[in-house]
C-alpha cells in the first residue's frame, strides 16, 4: 500500500522531534560539572488560620544539581514569650526549581522575628 503525503509529513515531524530531544539531552549531559545544590528560602506574608498562624515558605534551588530530603526550619522569636520552632521536609528539589511549604505557629508571627534556614539536604 502506498503512503500518502500526510503520513510522510507526520513521520518527518516525529523524526525531527525525537532527534531534537536526543540532542538536547546529550548537550545537557555533556555540559560539564554542575554547581552543587544551593537552597534559598523566602518567607511570605503570615496568615491567620483557625487557632494559629500559617507562614508560607518558598524554597528555591539556585544550584545546578538536585537536592533530596531538604530539611527546612523556621524560628519565631516573639516580642514576649518563648521561641517557637516549626519546619518541614522537601523530598525532591530539582535544580533551578521552587517548592512551597507552610509552617504553623501559635503566636502571631507579625509581632515577632522570623528566621528560616536549611538544616541540610542530600545529593542523589
Amino acid at each position: 500500500m502506498k503512503k500518502n503525503w500526510l503520513e510522510w509529513t507526520v513521520a518527518g515531524v516525529s523524526l525531527v522531534m525525537v532527534l531534537a530531544t536526543l540532542a538536547f539531552l546529550a548537550s545537557d549531559a555533556l555540559s560539564g560539572p554542575r554547581k552543587p545544590p544551593f537552597v534559598e528560602l523566602t518567607l511570605k506574608q503570615p496568615e491567620s488560620h483557625g487557632n494559629g498562624f500559617l507562614v508560607p515558605v518558598v524554597a528555591e534551588n539556585m544550584g545546578g544539581q538536585t537536592a533530596e530530603g531538604v530539611k527546612v526550619e523556621v524560628v519565631l522569636t516573639p516580642s514576649s514569650g518563648e521561641k517557637e520552632t516549626a519546619g518541614f521536609d522537601i523530598d525532591y528539589l530539582p535544580r533551578q526549581s521552587k517548592r512551597e511549604g507552610w509552617v504553623r505557629f501559635d503566636e502571631d508571627p507579625r509581632r515577632g522575628k522570623l528566621e528560616a534556614k536549611v538544616l541540610g539536604f542530600e545529593k542523589p
